[in-house]
């Protein structure tokens, strides 16, 4: 390279947040938030009633871990049969979840840790729809190039929220 030459660096963020302009675009934010980031939501309340059951409800922790267990187990039987339209289209993976949601709930009231239950989801409920409003998801994720297979020769790229 010669002592003429430089090299111009540009580096850009991008601000995944913003208000939005009116009411029904916030619903419509959360709405599409929620069904996206529904994942991380619940394992960021998971984490928050885990670290406050440890110190007290070492029996609600693992009726906690239970839950969990046969959650992972639900959702790895889904991945195993892709094709099965018993587990895909007659029993709803959203009833499933709901139920597990009740029996973890009744789990926790029964091993007396309710106070903890009740207070960390109205701690994190309210973190987890103002992240849901102010959250701007559209635009981004991962555009496949090439056979979108998975394969090697399937090229992957990643595109940012930059509206």
């Amino acid at each position: 390279m010669a002592n003429n030459e430089s090299k111009n660096w540009t580096l850009s963020f991008s601000f995944p947040f913003n208000i939005p302009s009116s009411p029904e675009s916030a619903a419509v934010r959360i709405i599409r938030n929620l069904g996206k980031l529904s994942l991380y939501y619940a394992t960021f309340v998971w984490t928050v009633l885990f670290i406050t059951l440890i110190p007290q409800r070492k029996d609600s922790v693992v009726c906690l871990v239970i839950t969990t267990e046969i959650t992972f187990l639900y959702f790895l039987l889904l991945r195993s049969f892709p094709d099965s339209p018993l587990l895909h289209k007659i029993i709803d993976k959203r009833a499933v979840l709901f139920l597990l949601f009740v029996i973890t709930a009744v789990l926790l009231i029964l091993t007396r840790a309710a106070v903890h239950f009740f207070v960390v989801l109205a701690a994190t409920l309210p973190i987890v729809l103002l992240h849901a409003v102010l959250s701007r998801t559209r635009g981004c994720g991962c555009a496949g190039a090439g056979r979108g297979d998975g394969s090697p020769r399937a090229r992957k790229t990643w595109r940012c929220c930059s509206a």
